[in-house]
Order: C-alpha cells, then structure tokens, then sequence
C-alpha cells in the first residue's frame, strides 16, 4: 500500500484510527522455561569406613551426614567439651576480638587442677586470683583440652555442675543427641557417653561460632600463668586442615573430629569426620586422627558442582503478539551437591517489558536452592521485543 493510501485510509477512519495510534504498546508475556527441580547426577562410593571403630561425617553446607553402622553410646573423653563451649558461647557470646567476662581463679579452681594433676587428667596450670576472660577459658578447654578450665567454666554460667550437666543433657535432647548422656563437662567420668553421629551434631553448630572456629584452628595458646601450652589435637595445621576436637582415656581410646576444607568447582566445602573408640597403636588419638582424615578426603571427593546457570542460555521467554524472544541467563552460577539430592529452581519475572524494548531488558531473576545453598542469576532478552506493525495496530 502506498503512503497516499495510508493517508486517505486514515482520512477514512477519522477520530477512530486517531485513538487507535495514541494507545500504548502492548505489554510482553513472559514464561519462563526452566524445570522445576532437578537431581544432582553421580553415585556415591562406599565411604572408607574405619574397622573396630564408630564413625561418622557430616557435610554442614549441603545438610549430609551418615554414620559406620548402628552406634552405640560409649565414652567420648574431651569431645564432651564441645557441648561445654557450645552452652558457654549460647550464654554469653563473644564477637569479633571481644576478650569477654573475666573469671577469677578460687582455691576451689586450684584444687580442682591439683585434683586433675593427681588423677592423671588434662590440665592447664592456674593460681589463685589470676584473672582470666571468657575467651582465654575457651582457648584453654578446646586447644589444651583443660578440664579444670572445663569445670571452672561450667560453674561460672551455672553456679555449680550439677547445673550445668542438666543444662548439658537437656540442650542434647533438644538437638536430637538421643544417644547421648553427660555426667560432667569434660569427659573424664566414662559414664558422659555419645556418638560420633550425636558429636557432630552439636560441632556443626559450635562451627557457626566465629570463635569457636578460630580457636579450634590454634595449634597453641598463651595464658598469665600456664605460658604457652600446644593442642592436642592431631594434623592440626596440614594443608586444608582446620581442627577441631580430639580427646583419650583409657575408657574411651582415641578420639578425634577432624574438620576438612576442601575445594570443589572453585568453591570451598566443610567436611567433617568423627572417629570414636580406637584402641590401636602407641598413640590412639593420631591413629583416630588418621582415619578420619582419610574419611573426610573420601567423602569430599564425592562432592559434585552443579552447573545450574549458563552465560547465555535460555532460562524464558517474552512472547509480544506471537512473536517470542528468548531471555538468557547473564552469568554462571554453581550449586554443591551430593548425587541423589534434589536442587530446586524457581522464576520471578520482572514488571513485563512493553512492545518494542531494547535487548537486555531485566524480565525476571531465576532461583536455585539446595540444602542451605542458594544462588540467583538476572534473566535479560537476548534481541529487542518485537513493535506491532502500524497496520496491525489498525485492525
């Protein structure tokens, strides 16, 4: 048709045509193209598990945990102490460098070391009135594995143990450590019984705390009176290696949790191992030491990433008189899995686009969440929305 004829066909429709040419642009509908979930691909190998032992890990980011077998309650030595400072740090949390409430050292508190010394107990030396602050009693009770500090902590949130072993085993029950049962805040006593499972439980809380998870790291600490005293706890300070507990007794063997860092896709993953109950060798606590560390590489070899966003790639569409664009993803993202689990996608679209608007425009932001893992990528149009043709317009 030629311009004279437009003109005289608007000339025929009069007012009418004139309404029809000042309404907006019709707005773009927008779907989006993505699956609701998706499973996480691989298989998972039979984890190392370690002979005449309990054990267990756990991956805290992805919400993974298994155990060896059917545990039973048995004697844990220091990693009692995690539930120690677990409680400690819920009652009064520390932040940053913050030293926190200062204790002062009794007679009592020097009576209880004397006792320790006399039955062969892990201690850090103390006089009577040194002054030491809240965190000084954490780095002495989980670097040393200082039960004097375990018990004088104790009985600075409670009053007494008593107390405070009530406060112990309720807080257990309370995170579904059914198969554990405290008598004291150290261990020593056999009867404060756990699981490797059960131990992880409360360590993967303890682990959120900034502090706890940097005194764990300390391969020593400096005290008023003590001086210098070392950890305890084996393979502290390999590559990737990050504590945690490690505890002995003639009861309980060697124990230890390892804490892992690994790197999978570019990104770092916490591996926890447990290893409860180990009777071999001259030195029981590395021996447990070695075995979950071997657990801990095995499990995160098992790690998967999941490429769940492509630069580039279709996630939806906007479609404008029948005609569609597609809208692509404007980066990459990545989700940590483990085979088998399920990664869940969701899409909020955007205040639609009218007709006409220029490539890139923002229609919506795509979700993909796992366990407590969740990533977001902005979803734009690859080419302009098409503009509805004069004469369409018209009709």
């Amino acid at each position: 048709m030629t311009l004279i004829a437009i003109v005289a066909l608007l000339g025929a429709l009069g007012g009418v045509a004139a309404i029809r040419l000042s309404r907006p642009e019709p707005v773009a509908a927008v779907r989006t193209t993505l699956a609701p979930a998706r499973v996480v691909p691989g298989t998972v190998p039979a984890p190392p598990w370690p002979t005449g032992v309990q054990a267990a890990f756990v991956i805290p980011a992805l919400g993974v945990s298994r155990e060896s077998g059917p545990e039973q309650p048995a004697p844990v030595a220091s990693l009692t102490k995690v539930m120690t400072a677990y409680l400690i740090l819920k009652d009064h949390p520390l932040s940053g460098d913050d030293p926190g409430p200062t204790v002062t050292m009794s007679a009592a508190n020097v009576a209880d070391f004397d006792q320790d010394n006399q039955t062969d107990q892990s201690n850090v030396q103390i006089a009577v009135g040194e002054v030491l602050t809240e965190r000084q009693l954490l780095e002495g009770l989980l670097v040393h594995s200082a039960n004097d500090f375990a018990d004088a902590l104790a009985e600075w949130d409670s009053g007494n143990l008593a107390a405070f072993v009530v406060k112990m085993n309720t807080t257990a029950q309370l995170l579904g450590m059914h198969d554990s049962h405290f008598v004291d805040p150290s261990g020593f006593d056999p009867q404060s019984q756990s699981t490797p499972a059960d131990i992880l439980k409360i360590i993967r809380i303890d682990m959120e705390f900034p502090v706890f998870a940097q005194i764990v790291a300390m391969p020593s600490v400096t005290l008023p009176v003590a001086g210098t005293v070392r950890s305890s706890t084996p393979l502290l300070g390999a590559p990737g290696i990050v504590g945690v507990k490690s505890g002995w007794t003639m009861a309980a063997g060697g124990c230890d949790v390892l804490g892992l860092i690994a790197r999978v896709d570019h990104q770092l993953v916490l591996v926890l191992a447990a290893v409860t109950g180990e009777q071999q060798g001259a030195l029981p606590i590395e021996v447990a030491g070695l075995a979950a560390l071997a657990l801990a590489k095995a499990v995160a070899t098992s790690v998967v990433g999941v490429r769940v966003a492509t630069k580039g790639a279709v996630m939806a569409r906007a479609s404008v008189a029948g005609t569609s664009t597609p809208a692509v993803a404007v980066a990459n993202r990545v989700l940590l899995g483990w085979p088998g689990q399920v990664i869940r996608a969701s899409f909020v679209p955007s205040p639609p686009p009218i007709a006409g608007a220029r490539a890139g425009r923002l229609i919506g932001r795509a979700t993909f969440s796992l366990a407590g893992q969740e990533v977001v990528v902005d979803v734009r149009t690859r080419r302009p929305l098409p503009t509805p043709s004069l004469l369409h317009r018209l009709v």
